[in-house]
């Protein structure tokens, strides 16, 4: 039994321009100990899956629905606002995208690291100050007990993200969602973050969902990857396969748009031609259509399934033609002939 099973989880907003399905079909599982990371571009409906499985989506405008989101057995989207409440930040932590907008500067730091022990796990005062030291020293701030005093201005783009990584992790949840975690930080904190966030999934064996645009990151850290367009999910396999030969359009294409140390210097960055879709004018057919080489007739009327490109292999793809692009087909590759 998979630790979170999410089966048809949906997510709209009405608004005066119309229905905006910001989520619309997603189904997948997170297996205790996993990293599954979750990449497309932006808009396409990663960060609000995550709020959606949080209980963070405000309504209204939002409406969420799904067959089901099952956490050790439990529905979060049936369970009362308190019962959600002691497991958000509990049983189940989120790091946020800008963690200067997250934390809250009229709070020191040692203030909102103790609320959440006293909030969850009704210790005292002390105890929980105790805690707050023990988890700022696990990941790798230095002089604990004075960074206590501190307000977020106070510390640098990478402490502060270390700040809501240890916040997150003070209750030592089942799983932890890290939505772009290393946003606006130098590649070098970036590193230290991520090693990070490794060795404290090693220790103590917390399930991951990784957001994020970095494909290289991705590659490193998951296990499996769900990647989304357009609010659905158009590929889901292990991470190797994945990269090694891509069964989806949008997923070459994003690969091809990554650099190489042994590219041509001189050559022009491939990019997905077009932009992504309204998505409160989405048809019937395949959202990615109209930015596609694949596409057939039938990928202008017809809705591609997420399945098993041949059974018995462990991944899916929403495409009408990844036989096709079995063959090893790289949009980069075309592009030059062109």
């Amino acid at each position: 039994m998979a630790l979170l099973e999410v089966k048809d989880l949906r997510v709209r907003f009405e608004t005066h321009h119309g229905t905006v399905r910001a989520v619309d079909g997603v189904s997948f599982d997170l297996e205790e100990g996993e990293t599954l990371g979750l990449v497309g571009e932006s808009g396409s409906g990663k960060s609000v899956t995550n709020l959606a499985l949080m209980g963070l989506i405000p309504s209204p405008p939002g409406v969420v629905e799904a067959e089901s989101v099952r956490f050790k057995e439990r529905d979060l989207l049936a369970l009362p606002p308190e019962e959600l409440r002691k497991l958000r930040g509990n049983r189940i932590a989120m790091i946020f995208q800008d963690p200067m907008t997250s934390l809250n500067p009229l709070l020191t730091i040692g203030r909102q690291l103790t609320e959440v022990l006293e909030l969850h796990k009704r210790v005292s005062r002390r105890e929980a100050r105790r805690a707050a030291v023990a988890g700022l020293d696990d990941v790798g701030i230095p002089s604990p007990e004075r960074r206590l005093k501190q307000y977020p201005h106070e510390l640098s783009g990478g402490m502060r993200q270390r700040v809501m990584i240890a916040m997150a992790l003070l209750c030592k949840p089942d799983i932890l969602i890290a939505d772009e975690p290393t946003t606006a930080l130098d590649v070098t904190i970036q590193a230290q973050i991520l090693e990070l966030m490794r060795d404290l999934q090693e220790r103590h064996g917390t399930a991951i969902i990784l957001v994020t645009h970095d494909l290289g990151v991705v590659a490193g850290m998951s296990n499996r990857v769900n990647v989304m367009y357009a609010g659905r999910l158009v590929e889901s396999a292990p991470a190797a396969p994945l990269f090694a030969r891509p069964l989806h359009p949008y997923t070459a294409g994003l690969l091809a748009s990554v650099p190489t140390l042994d590219g041509d210097p001189e050559a022009q960055l491939f990019s997905i031609p077009g932009q992504p879709p309204d998505l409160a004018a989405l048809g019937e057919g395949c959202a990615f259509q109209p930015r596609c080489d694949f596409a057939v007739e039938r990928c202008a009327t017809q809705r591609p399934t997420l399945d098993p490109p041949l059974a018995g292999e462990p991944r899916l793809s929403a495409c009408f033609e990844s036989a096709r692009l079995r063959e090893g087909f790289s949009p980069a590759a075309r592009e030059e002939k062109a």
